[in-house]
Parts: structure tokens; C-alpha cells; sequence
């Protein structure tokens, strides 16, 4: 049996997202897929949902949603004040909602993004062998007021599920980002590369799911490249010396400088800083 959450209010910007669209970044299609991979694994496997399952996405301001059959959810990542019917509830662990009640979002305390998880995973529409939204891609590529989402309500179950998880939070609050030497990294000179490990940098505020600009400049005396390809995670140095950190629904190429390049532990932390926050390179030898 289908079951439905419809969406009373949308929030800032939340999205279905799973492990993205593996394979098709040759044809110029994004990877897409969750911010924050760790994060969303954790609320799958609170509910023993496989990893790859799909999850609400939720970016700084919460939704509000009702959920039309009963259902088992986890929630994972920053903490945004979880509540439902009022009363708050905790992350990491099953909460159960009863068929027309509503589970909302309140004050951010920590982080930037949020993952809901749904017994089963929902259900949207599956394009280029994932449900990740995106826009030209998917119907719908943002949660929109009178959305409704399926999942696959099963009241039944075989056994209760009750454990929960004590996840790794160090890395939301910590300024560290893992980072390994880009393709482009020996042309820098010595002066630039002991720079990119002492300086901290600020997130500015363009930043989004397809790239993270950050606030200080890298003075750039490089050369233009050839395009070639880019990946999550790749750090490009502009012709103004601003560094951009491309995020999940990057483009497949560029033809700046990729001089430094995310592990996804360093993903992981970066997706969970906001505008003003500060981090710190951590290079590590390939």
C-alpha cells in the first residue's frame, strides 16, 4: 500500500535526493545525489533502509508536512528542530506518526542540511536509474506547497524496529576539510600552496548545491586550461583568484584550474556550513 505526505509548507529549499545518478556524466548529466552522504546513509539505516534508498533533502528552514498514512521515519544531519504535532523529537532514532499528524521544522542550531528518511524510501519517479531531483531532469526539482510525496506505507511489519544510531557529529561542527592535490595543484608555486593550508576561508554567499564560492581570493597567476572534466568536490581557481567548490549538481566540465579536490568526508563537512562559517584545508597525500 502507497502512502502520502503532503507538503503544507515547502521551506527554503528541500529536495528528494538518493546516491545520485551514477554513469551518465559522460552525456553531461550531474551526479546529483545527497549534500551530505553520511548523513543520509545514517537516517536509512536507523529505519534498515537500504543506503541507496531515497531522502528528503532539507536546506537550513524546514517543510511542513502531513503524512497521510502512518509511517516510520528517521532524521539525520543538522539539527533543525525536528517536531511533530508540537513535541519535539529526537534524530537519529525511529520516530513513529500516526496517520494526520504533521512533523515540522523549527530554529537551526547546527548545520546547514537535514535528511529525512521514510521506511521503505519514497517513491518519486526514478530518471536515468535515480530519484535525486534536479531541475530540467525531474518533474519537480524542489518541494513545492500541495506536493504530495509517496512511500510505501506498511503498518505490518515483520519486526519492530527501535535502535537507533550514535553518529559521528564532530565533522558538522568542525571547520576541517579533508582535501587531496588537484590535477592542477604542482603548478602552483610554494607561496600559493602553503597558503590554501594556513589561510581559513569564509563561505560566501553563493552557495548552493551546485557550488560553494568561497570569500577569500587565492591570488591566480596560472595559466587558462583546456576544458576537461570536473567532479563534486573539485576546486576551481577563477582568473580573479576566487575558489569555487563545485557540490552535487555540478557541471561535468570546466576550464578553470583544478588545483585541490574534496574526499567525501571533506564533502560531507563542507555541506554542512552555512554563509559566514569558517574552514580550514586539510591536504592529504594520494
Amino acid at each position: 500500500m502507497m502512502g502520502e505526505i503532503e507538503v503544507l509548507q515547502p521551506g527554503l529549499f528541500s529536495t528528494i535526493q538518493d546516491y545520485g545518478r551514477m554513469g551518465f556524466q559522460k552525456y553531461g548529466v550531474p551526479l546529483s545525489g545527497a549534500m551530505d552522504t553520511y548523513a543520509a546513509k545514517t537516517a536509512n539505516l536507523v529505519l534498515r533502509n537500504k543506503v541507496s534508498d531515497a531522502v528528503l533533502e532539507i536546506t537550513q528552514m524546514g517543510p511542513k508536512l502531513k503524512f497521510h498514512q502512518p509511517a516510520k521515519i528517521a532524521i539525520a544531519g543538522a539539527d533543525l528542530s525536528p517536531r511533530v504535532e508540537g513535541r519535539a523529537v529526537a534524530q537519529n532514532s525511529v520516530v513513529k506518526i500516526n496517520s494526520g499528524e504533521v512533523l515540522s521544522f523549527g530554529r537551526r542550531k547546527i548545520g546547514c542540511r537535514a535528511y529525512l528518511a521514510v521506511k521503505g524510501g519514497f517513491k518519486t519517479e526514478s530518471i536515468f536509474e535515480s530519484r535525486s531531483w534536479y531541475e530540467g531532469i525531474t518533474t519537480y526539482f524542489k518541494l513545492e506547497k500541495g506536493l504530495k510525496l509517496a512511500f510505501e506505507a506498511n503498518e505490518k511489519e515483520k519486526a519492530e524496529i527501535n535502535a537507533g544510531l550514535k553518529p559521528l557529529q564532530d565533522y558538522i561542527r568542525s571547520g576541517e576539510i579533508e582535501v587531496y592535490p588537484g590535477p592542477e595543484y604542482d603548478v602552483l608555486c610554494d607561496a600559493q600552496k602553503l597558503l590554501l593550508e594556513k589561510t581559513e576561508y569564509g563561505i560566501g554567499k553563493n552557495n548552493n548545491r551546485m557550488a560553494i564560492q568561497l570569500a577569500e581570493p587565492l591570488v591566480n597567476e596560472l595559466d587558462a586550461i583546456i576544458t576537461g572534466p570536473v567532479l563534486p568536490g573539485t576546486v576551481q581557481l577563477t582568473p580573479s583568484g576566487k575558489m569555487i567548490v563545485l557540490m552535487k549538481d555540478a557541471q561535468t566540465t570546466g576550464g578553470y584550474p583544478r588545483i585541490l579536490q574534496l574526499s567525501e568526508k571533506g564533502m560531507n563537512a563542507l555541506a554542512q556550513k552555512v554563509m559566514g562559517d569558517r574552514i580550514k584545508f586539510k591536504l592529504r597525500p594520494y
